[in-house]
Order: C-alpha cells, then sequence, then structure tokens
C-alpha cells in the first residue's frame, strides 16, 4: 500500500495519496495514532487524505469495513532554517548563482525570490544552490524556501539595476590624475568600481545618484569612464579628457 507523497510537514496539511486493494467504503486513515482529515474515496484503489500534525516516522493505516490495513511509514520533516545567502543582491535580469545556508534543507522544492519562484539544487541538507530567476522591479525581495516540512521566511535579496551616467563634472583635467570628479547617474549605491580609460579610479559613494571619484594617471586625449554595479556597466565614451602640461 504505497503512499505518495511519503514525507510531509510536522504541522500538517500534507495531501497525501494512499493506493491499494480493497479501499472501498474507507472510514479511517491513521497517521501513527491520529486520525487524517478530509478523507477523500476515490475508487476501489486510491483514498486521498490530509495529514494531521506529528513528529518522527508513523506508521499510515487505512480502515474499511473489512478490519484495517498493514501500516506504512510516513516521515514528518521540520520546518527549514535558513541562516544566510552567499549573496544578497545581484542584476535585476537574474541568472547568477547564488547559494543558501541553513538546516533542513534537502527536501527543499522551491525558493521564492518575492514573486519569482526558482527550483533549487539540492546540495545537502545544510546547503542549496539556486539561479536566482528575474525580478519585477530594482529593490528588496524577501527570499523564502518550500520543503515538505513547510516554508520559511526571513532573508532579504536586493535586485539591482543597471547604473547610468548622466554627467561628469569636471570633464578634462592633467594627465598626472589627481582631479575630483562627481559622477552623476542612477542606480550608483551598489558601484563596484570606477574606470578612466580602464585604469580604476578611488571613489566614494555619495548617493545613489552620484559619486566622486579621482582621476588616475592617463595619457593625453578624451577617455571612456566606466561605472560598473553588480548588475552591468554604464559607459561614458570619451567622457573625461586628459590635458597635458605645457612644456618648454
Amino acid at each position: 500500500m504505497p503512499i505518495s507523497p511519503n514525507q510531509g510537514s510536522t504541522g500538517g496539511g500534507t495531501l497525501v495519496t494512499i493506493t491499494g486493494t480493497n479501499l472501498s467504503n474507507t472510514s479511517a486513515v491513521k497517521f501513527g495514532t491520529k486520525s487524517a482529515t478530509n478523507i477523500t474515496q476515490v475508487s476501489a484503489t486510491t483514498v486521498t487524505a490530509v495529514s494531521p500534525s506529528g513528529t518522527g516516522t508513523v506508521g499510515v493505516t487505512v480502515t474499511t469495513p473489512g478490519g484495517t490495513s498493514n501500516p506504512v511509514s510516513f516521515f514528518y520533516v521540520g520546518a527549514p532554517f535558513k541562516s544566510a545567502l552567499g549573496a544578497t543582491s545581484g542584476p535585476l535580469a537574474g541568472g547568477n548563482t547564488i547559494t543558501i545556508n541553513g538546516t533542513g534543507l534537502s527536501t527543499a522544492t522551491s525558493v521564492s525570490f518575492g514573486a519569482a519562484t526558482a527550483t533549487p539544487t539540492v546540495v545537502s541538507d545544510s546547503q542549496l544552490s539556486v539561479v536566482v530567476p528575474a525580478g519585477a522591479a530594482a529593490g528588496p525581495a524577501g527570499v523564502s524556501v518550500t520543503t515538505a516540512g513547510g516554508t520559511n521566511n526571513g532573508l532579504t535579496y536586493t535586485y539591482i539595476d543597471n547604473p547610468t551616467i548622466t554627467t561628469l563634472s569636471p570633464t578634462s583635467g592633467p594627465t598626472s590624475g589627481g582631479t575630483a570628479v562627481t559622477i552623476t547617474g542612477t542606480n550608483l549605491s551598489s558601484t563596484e568600481s570606477v574606470t578612466f580609460d580602464g585604469v580604476a579610479a578611488p571613489f566614494s559613494v555619495i548617493s545613489a545618484t552620484t559619486l566622486s571619484a579621482v582621476t588616475p594617471p592617463g595619457i593625453a586625449g578624451a577617455v571612456d569612464v566606466v561605472v560598473t554595479n553588480p548588475a552591468g556597466s554604464a559607459t561614458e565614451v570619451g567622457g573625461f579628457t586628459y590635458v597635458a602640461g605645457p612644456g618648454i
């Protein structure tokens, strides 16, 4: 007499399908000593029922006018516990892979990022790997993991949109570097790097729309300025011009 699924939440509520023979006129389904609810007679060989709360491993039995069946094991699984995300932010387009650490994760079937859902890969009972789905909008999204034991919430993942560059001021400076440049745009709060002609520049995040960067030494001429965050990069082509010093 197989049952499917053969595991469920300690809080109960798992719809279980029981198949066997001579199941007509089923009067009771028990999980250990507790009675199941919502018992439905599907056919002479199939009955469905909703598991009560419980712990550990219990025997499931079916009672008909002919007697009570042999028990079949059902395993109660505790709700998962998430302790940390391997990465807490990423591009709005998704597609990056992150890990989720915790306990009770071996039966995980889905991970939700806000309203978007992905199917995880179970690495172990304490770790999942999941490809982040695309987000609906930039900003925080609650992360929940669903297992046979239930759903656990409590962690937040932040979707980040690509940066943009609107203006640079000033737009020129000496080839020796050292010019303080204010960069304005959008989605700049998570900036990871600023480069002038491919050379990294020290920078400070002022706000989501403003950066302050100091030019590194460069070669005379117009160069590209690139701002990068976890979602991608914005390039201001020829945005800054290095000016050579006078010579005598």
